[in-house]
C-alpha cells in the first residue's frame, strides 16, 4: 500500500472530513470524469436560474484550472482584479493548506457577479490556471489530509451562508476533485448522450465504491446535456441512460442550442434572464431547477420542492412583465 493510501485511510479513521458539521444538504459538486460535457455552462445556467427564478442565494466555487465558469460569471475587470490581487481559490488553498495561515474563504468571494440583471444573488470564488501547480505541491508534500479538512470546513460554512453551493470541478479525478466529491453533500453528473461521455459516469460510479469508509457525496443524478434534438443516436443514448435506475436521470434533458452555446463570454452589459435564456431554453432550465430543488428538499427536511413551483411561477410572471415593459420603452 502506497503512502497516499495510508494518508487517506488515516483521514477516514480520524474524521478528517467534516460532513457531520453540515446541517444543510446544499453543497453540490458538478462533475464528470469526461470533459466536454458542457459542465461549466450548466453550472452557470443553474446558478442564474436558481437566483433569478427561485430567489436563491447561490455561491459558485470554480475548482477547475481552466476557470471557464469564472470567465462566464465575472466581468474581465473583476476577474483580473481577483487573479492579480491573490483572491482566487488557488490563493485561498495555498494559504490554508500549504502555508497553514488562518485564511477565510469569505475573503475570496466576488459578490454580485453575472450579466443577468434578475440574478443578483450569485457569488463566485474564481479559479486560476495555477490550480494545477497547487495540486502538484499538495501531492508532493502529502498534504491531502489537510486539504480535505480545509475543503470540508469551507463547505460547512458556505452551506450555512448560501442556499445553494455549486462546485464546478475539473474533469478527470485530481486530489482536489476527490476532496470536493467526498466533502460536498452531493454531486451532479452532466453527460452528453454519447458513448465516451457515459464511460465517465461508469468511472465515477466505480470510484465511489472504493474506500466507502472515507465518505462520498450523495448521487443527485445524471443530467443529460448538450443533446441534439435532431439526432436519432442522441435519442437512443438518452433512452439507454434512463434505463439504468442508478443513474437517477433528471426528467429534463438540456439540448444543444445557440443561447447556451453563446454563454461562453459574459456580456459587457446586463440583460434580462429572458434575453439570455429565451423561450424554450429558459423553460427547460426552470423545469430542471425545480426538479433539482425537489431532490434536495427531502435531504434538507423541508417542503422546498412542494412550495417552490407557485412562488417561482409568480417570479416568472413578474420578470415577463418587466421584460415587456423594457421592450415597449425601447420601441418608444
Amino acid at each position: 500500500m502506497d503512502q497516499r493510501s495510508l494518508v487517506r485511510i488515516s483521514m477516514a479513521m480520524t474524521g478528517a472530513g467534516s460532513k457531520g458539521q453540515i446541517s444543510m444538504r446544499n453543497t453540490i459538486t458538478v462533475m464528470n470524469a469526461k470533459g466536454g460535457v458542457g459542465k461549466s455552462t450548466l453550472v452557470l445556467a443553474l446558478a442564474e436560474t436558481l437566483s433569478a427564478y427561485h430567489s436563491r442565494k447561490v455561491l459558485v466555487i470554480d475548482a477547475d484550472a481552466q476557470a471557464s465558469v469564472s470567465h462566464m460569471l465575472a466581468h474581465p475587470a473583476q476577474l483580473e482584479a481577483a487573479q492579480s490581487g491573490g483572491r482566487t481559490i488557488v490563493d485561498y488553498l495555498i494559504g490554508a493548506v500549504l502555508k497553514e495561515s488562518p485564511a477565510s474563504w469569505r475573503d475570496f468571494v466576488i459578490a454580485d457577479v453575472s450579466d443577468v440583471d434578475d440574478a443578483r444573488s450569485v457569488a463566485l470564488i474564481p479559479s486560476d490556471t495555477n490550480l494545477t501547480l497547487f495540486e502538484r505541491e499538495v501531492s508532493k508534500g502529502e498534504h491531502e489530509a489537510r486539504l480535505r479538512r480545509t475543503i470540508g470546513a469551507c463547505l460547512a460554512e458556505a452551506g450555512e451562508a448560501y442556499d445553494i453551493v455549486l462546485i464546478d470541478s475539473a474533469p478527470g479525478l485530481s486530489v482536489l476533485t476527490e476532496c470536493f466529491l467526498r466533502e460536498a453533500n452531493s454531486y451532479l453528473s452532466p453527460t452528453r448522450p454519447d458513448y465516451i461521455s457515459t464511460r465517465g459516469l461508469t468511472f465515477l460510479r466505480e470510484f465511489r465504491q472504493r474506500n466507502p469508509e472515507m465518505g462520498f457525496g450523495d448521487n443527485l443524478g445524471v443530467i443529460i446535456n448538450m443533446k441534439d434534438p435532431r439526432s436519432p443516436q442522441d435519442e437512443q443514448f438518452d433512452r439507454w441512460l434512463r434505463k439504468d435506475p442508478e443513474h437517477r436521470c433528471f426528467d429534463q434533458s438540456i439540448p444543444r442550442v445557440t443561447p447556451l452555446q453563446a454563454t461562453g463570454c459574459i456580456s459587457p452589459h446586463t440583460r434580462s434572464y429572458w434575453a439570455k435564456y429565451p423561450g424554450e431554453t429558459g423553460a427547460q432550465l426552470r423545469h430542471l431547477t425545480l426538479e433539482l430543488l425537489s431532490r434536495l428538499a427531502p435531504a434538507q427536511g423541508d417542503t422546498l420542492g412542494a412550495t417552490s413551483a407557485p412562488r417561482a411561477e409568480g417570479k416568472a410572471k413578474a420578470m415577463w412583465t418587466t421584460w415587456k415593459e423594457r421592450r415597449t420603452a425601447a420601441v418608444q
